[in-house]
C-alpha cells in the first residue's frame, strides 16, 4: 500500500560533483557532523585540483543527497568526508559512493587511501571496514566531545 501511495525510492546513482554543489553539500554535512564546513568552505574545496568529489543522486535528478570528498596528492588520497542526507540513509549510498569513488581514484593513478574516523563511529567503521580500509595509526583525544575526547583511527586501503 505504502509503494502504491508514494512511489518506490529509485535508487542512488553517482556522478562527479564540483563547485556548484557546494550549497547542497553544506547542510548534508552539517547534519553528519559536529564540526561543519560552510557553503564557502566546500565552494573552495571543490573548486580545488587537487579535490576529487562525488555525489549521490535518485536516479537522473537533481537533488544531491550524499557526497564522498578527497583530496589528491601524487599516487596518495585522502577522504575529508563522506556524509549522506538523514532521509537517505541506510539505503546503500555510502557505499555505492565509497565503491564509485575508489575506482575513480584508482583511475587516476592513486595507489593508496587513506581516512580518519572518530573510533566510536560504527556505521562507518563497518563501512570501511567492509571497503577493504585497515587501521594505519591513531590520534589519540582528536576528537573533542562533550563527554571527553575520541580517538581517530587511520585508516587506509591500497587501491592498485
Amino acid at each position: 500500500m505504502f509503494q502504491m501511495l508514494f512511489g518506490r525510492r529509485r535508487p542512488l546513482v553517482a556522478r562527479q560533483i564540483g563547485s556548484a554543489e557546494a550549497g547542497a553539500c553544506a547542510p548534508i554535512h552539517a547534519a553528519s557532523f559536529a564540526h561543519h564546513w560552510s557553503e564557502a568552505e566546500f565552494e573552495s574545496l571543490l573548486a580545488s585540483s587537487a579535490c576529487v568529489a562525488d555525489g549521490a543522486y535518485e536516479g537522473g535528478g537533481a537533488t544531491l543527497h550524499g557526497f564522498v570528498l578527497s583530496r589528491r596528492a601524487g599516487d596518495e588520497a585522502e577522504i575529508l568526508a563522506i556524509a549522506t542526507a538523514p532521509g537517505q540513509r541506510r539505503r546503500g549510498g555510502a557505499r555505492m559512493l565509497l565503491a564509485r569513488h575508489m575506482r575513480r581514484l584508482a583511475d587516476m593513478g592513486v595507489a593508496r587511501l587513506f581516512l580518519e574516523v572518530a573510533e566510536d563511529n560504527q556505521a562507518a567503521l563497518a563501512l570501511y571496514r567492509r571497503a577493504g580500509f585497515t587501521e594505519a595509526g591513531r590520534r589519540k583525544g582528536y576528537y573533542p566531545r562533550p563527554e571527553g575526547p575520541v580517538t581517530a583511527l587511520i585508516l587506509k586501503r591500497d587501491l592498485d
